[in-house]
């Protein structure tokens, strides 16, 4: 792995949208951001959906039984505690001194399940600059029928569309 190389690049950070899942439980809870109120990831009005979870963001909503029933205590009801903080966090992106939770980050819980992402919460949205600096060739290699070429030079001659 290269000086810059990490396994978190390509990966999406979490926001408090997202949903987690463990490996003992049925049920895909949210996230709940309680270590901040203040850094939101791609929202520019700052709703408390996109609040970046960190590694001391442990709660999940529901509060109550937020993965389902627990196959570690025969079916009832989960009783999570965490064990300690999120594992593998992105260290070189911190928010109040606190790192950021991807993709690839993990929680344990004291009962044996681990904790993972199931979805990073986040949503792709095309800009004028993603059509600009998408490869025409390449676009025809994935669909030879759809004209890129000519698509790119529509949006670029549109004022009104907002894309």
């Amino acid at each position: 792995m290269s000086e810059n190389s990490s396994p978190h690049n390509s990966r999406h950070f979490v926001v408090a949208r997202g949903k987690a899942v463990c490996s003992k439980g049925t049920a895909f809870p949210g996230f709940n951001v309680t270590s901040h109120q203040k850094h939101y990831w791609n929202d520019e009005e700052g709703t408390s959906a996109y609040l970046a979870v960190t590694e001391e963001d442990v709660a999940f909503q529901p509060s109550t039984a937020p993965f389902g029933s627990c196959s570690l205590q025969n079916g009832n009801p989960c009783v999570f505690a965490p064990a300690g903080k999120w594992q593998n966090t992105y260290d070189k992106v911190k928010v109040m001194g606190k790192s950021c939770v991807t993709e690839i980050s993990e929680l344990m819980c004291t009962a044996g399940g681990k904790i993972t992402v199931m979805q990073h919460g986040q949503t792709s949205e095309m800009t004028r600059q993603n059509i600009r600096n998408a490869d025409p060739e390449e676009q025809r290699n994935i669909n030879p029928v759809f004209h890129y070429g000519e698509f790119r030079d529509e949006q670029d001659d549109d004022p009104g569309i907002c894309i």
